[in-house]
């Protein structure tokens, strides 16, 4: 299959992949750090897994089932993760996380 076929993933992956390095920044901003350190590490886990992706969907890569189960476990950690706090930054974070989960889900085969 060619890339254009997997045009609304590669929009979640891009867009979770904003929403999380937003997020990391801003989790490094917030008074009490230490409490953000499993928001922070888990934000950056799913920054760079929806990065590669979507790279590798822009290759033609092999392994898209491979590939989007183990994004869609991270994406859906670190939506969890990022719904444990009431900051509006992991508020959208979350959001465009579980987003991803599941529109990497569906290529799922």
């Amino acid at each position: 299959m060619s890339h254009e076929q997997y045009e609304s993933v590669i929009e979640a992956l891009h867009e979770c992949m904003i929403a999380c390095n937003h997020c990391y920044d801003a989790c490094l901003m917030e008074e009490n750090v230490n409490m953000m350190a499993e928001c922070i590490r888990l934000d950056r886990e799913c920054a760079d897994i929806c990065a590669y992706l979507e790279q590798a969907i822009g290759r033609g890569t092999p392994f898209i089932s491979e590939l989007t189960q183990v994004c869609a476990t991270i994406c859906e950690a670190c939506g969890s993760e990022c719904n444990k706090h009431q900051h509006e930054h992991c508020q959208k974070c979350a959001d465009a996380c579980l987003k991803c989960a599941d529109a990497c889900r569906q290529l799922i085969v």
